[in-house]
């Protein structure tokens, strides 16, 4: 008799469980749980009096909250959330930030049903790790853990992104060795950290790893040696790529994963 090999149920994303507080916790931590920014920046927040508990705006940086108490930012009440990680191959188009002022395409409305997908009773609030601009490509992280983000992007990290990068033409080799040197620009010093050719036929396409997370960092180096990137695509950010994962498409971290970021070193 012939054995049919039945497909298997394709199992469940592993994410955290539900956040629960314990006791008192402090109002730092607390939010940070909640999704609303890094325990640093939150101990911001209630320095500036942006946070109010039980109807009374906070400005004491140690103060710590119970499990019934309501916490407030900007006139909406937070509560912790289980911790959400979301690997997205951003495709061209798109700004990378929470919205916009224009009403133009954000990577959120990309990841808008990952509450839906996890069958949450309330909306995640989600937002992306660093910055891809409008015409860049690639692996972008998007999470509700401030403490991580804060990880991952502070200068004193420099985490390593890898790059595809194509020009409008050859690049020279005299332009080539200035870029591993380093170039001065307006901002400052930059320099790539490894530089090769993806295709030596034509001189075009090539691959970059950069550790330094300045604004266009990337087709800023290439413009200052007279070039146009007329493409440019992340590889990859802190050990993440975008392997078997489509344009435009996104999937949730599995635990091996977000325990790599959480301990990830260059």
């Amino acid at each position: 008799m012939e054995k049919r090999n039945r497909g298997k149920k394709k199992a469940e994303p592993k994410v955290q469980e539900e956040f629960v507080v314990q006791d008192e916790l402090r109002l730092n931590k607390y939010l940070a749980h909640a999704g609303v920014a890094s325990r640093r920046k939150a101990d911001e927040l209630i320095a500036k009096g942006l946070i109010k508990v039980n109807g009374v705006v906070i400005n004491e940086v140690g103060c710590k909250v119970k499990q019934d108490d309501k916490v407030e930012f900007e006139g909406k009440v937070v509560r912790p959330e289980r911790k959400v990680y979301i690997l997205l191959n951003k495709p061209k188009g798109y700004i990378t930030t929470t919205d916009d002022e224009k009403d133009r395409k954000t990577v959120m409305d990309l990841v808008k049903n990952a509450s839906v997908k996890l069958k949450l009773p309330y909306d995640l609030r989600l937002y992306p790790v660093g910055r891809l601009d409008r015409n860049t490509s690639g692996v972008l992280l998007i999470t509700n853990d401030g403490d991580l983000s804060l990880k991952l992007t502070h200068p004193s990290n420099s985490m390593a992104k890898i790059y595809k990068a194509v020009l409008d033409k050859p690049l020279k080799q005299e332009h080539f060795d200035a870029l591993i040197v380093g170039t001065t620009l307006e901002d400052g010093n930059a320099k790539i950290d490894e530089l090769a050719f993806v295709d030596t036929t034509d001189g075009t396409t090539l691959g970059i790893e950069i550790h330094m997370g300045k604004n266009r960092i990337v087709r800023r180096l290439f413009e200052h040696y007279g070039y146009v990137v007329e493409k440019l695509d992340r590889m990859s950010f802190a050990g993440l790529t975008k392997k078997d994962l489509p344009r435009g498409k996104w999937r949730f971290l599995n635990e091996k994963e977000v325990m790599n970021l959480k301990h990830f070193k260059n």
